[in-house]
């Protein structure tokens, strides 16, 4: 592509990031005002739903904890059977 035309890409990229910005910036006080007209709140999770999330993330917390202590046993196991195998020799 020309070097021209690579410029002017360029400048149009910013032109336009620029105005996006000056925009927002410009109709953040009628945002502003509009939420606060509108009194807009966060809408909460429903508690059912919230509670099976929390509920599901215990079990498989457990569930995770109980298979590492396994591992851990199991690779204790491991090792203490490799030594003891090491010092017969």
């Amino acid at each position: 592509m020309n070097k021209h035309f690579q410029d002017a890409k360029y400048y149009l990229k910013r032109a336009g990031e620029t105005a996006k910005a000056g925009v927002s910036e410009e109709l953040e006080p009628i945002r502003e005002r509009v939420d606060e007209l509108v009194d807009r709140e966060e809408e909460e999770p429903e508690p059912g739903r919230f509670d099976e999330v929390r509920q599901d993330l215990k079990e498989l917390q457990a569930k995770a904890e109980g298979e590492t202590r396994e591992a851990i046993a199991d690779a204790r196991q491991r090792i203490d059977s490799y030594r003891g195998d090491r010092s017969d020799a």
